[in-house]
């Protein structure tokens, strides 16, 4: 495989990174792949679908949004640095970081953007899309599917490990004007500011759209996207409280878009360990069914 290394801004100026695989016979259509919590662009399950999209005739990009990995430093236009990371990010910011790469995308000549995301990716990349909708941003037009890979209901995550607890604690920071405290240990199974912990536990209206324990729930804000839409789970040890299964047969009745491809890889983990290929060969197919 055959990368080359990028840098883009993020639409607030942020400067950011990541790679670009191109085929030798020009293409049009682009996949780009955002990671998940304390992740980054190069993971193996990335440059497995990269490599499958290659063969296809389909270009990829992977990025390094502003959350990836647990803590570093980024900076802006005016060489200013910021803490960032998974433990300092601020989910919605997420926002200018999508709309950045495919601007940049586009400058280069595609025409066809399939968005990807894994995990919190996944939850990055339905928030990116509703607020572009919200928005009348002209680029959304050239995005042709959404693929969601383990999107879970991070607020439930926090739920089920019983972070909530930790609540008074960040609230005390923050009328003290210290968010970017980190909070206890076992607050959550990594480190993560206070800034970080409230928007997950307690400012969490706009990323607070998967949840699936919640009886008659009717997926409003998935149901906004009109476009094609890839979803996939594992059924081992997945981070959704439901049996996996059950969850696709939800969600294949919940989503009124017709044009969905909602299922789950067998055995396959959170992280799809081992079973790269198999996803990889069924999120090419999707695309090739979409952009003949």
């Amino acid at each position: 495989m055959s990368a080359e290394l990028i840098e883009f801004y993020a639409k607030d100026g942020v400067i950011l990174n990541g790679y670009i695989i191109k085929n030798k016979k020009k293409t049009k259509t682009l996949l780009i792949e955002i990671h998940g919590m304390t992740s980054n662009c190069f993971k193996k399950r990335e440059r497995v679908i990269s490599e499958a999209a290659k063969v296809a005739n389909i270009d990829s990009i992977c990025i390094n949004t502003r959350g990836s990995e647990i803590s570093r430093y980024i900076k802006n236009l005016k060489g200013e640095k910021m803490l960032a990371g998974t433990a300092f990010e601020d989910i919605e910011e997420s926002y200018y970081d999508i709309l950045g790469i495919i601007e940049y995308a586009l400058k280069l000549g595609y025409t066809s953007i399939y968005l990807q995301g894994h995990s919190l990716g996944a939850t990055k990349i339905v928030y990116s899309y509703i607020k572009m909708l919200e928005n009348n941003i002209k680029e959304i037009n050239n995005i042709k599917g959404i693929l969601l890979l383990s999107l879970v209901d991070i607020p439930e995550v926090f739920r089920i490990c019983s972070c909530e607890k930790f609540l008074p604690f960040a609230e005390e920071k923050e009328k003290e004007g210290k968010i970017l405290t980190l909070m206890p240990e076992e607050a959550f199974i990594h480190p993560i500011s206070v800034k970080t912990y409230l928007k997950y536990t307690k400012y969490n209206k706009n990323i607070d759209f998967a949840q699936y324990n919640k009886k008659d729930y009717k997926f409003e804000e998935i149901n906004r996207i009109k476009i094609p839409i890839f979803m996939r789970w594992g059924n081992n040890k997945e981070l959704v409280s439901l049996k996996t299964e059950e969850l696709v047969e939800l969600m294949n009745i919940a989503i009124k878009n017709k044009k969905t491809d909602i299922n789950y890889i067998e055995g396959a983990n959170h992280t799809y360990t081992d079973k790269e290929d198999i996803l990889a060969n069924e999120i090419v197919n999707f695309i090739k069914k979409l952009d003949k």
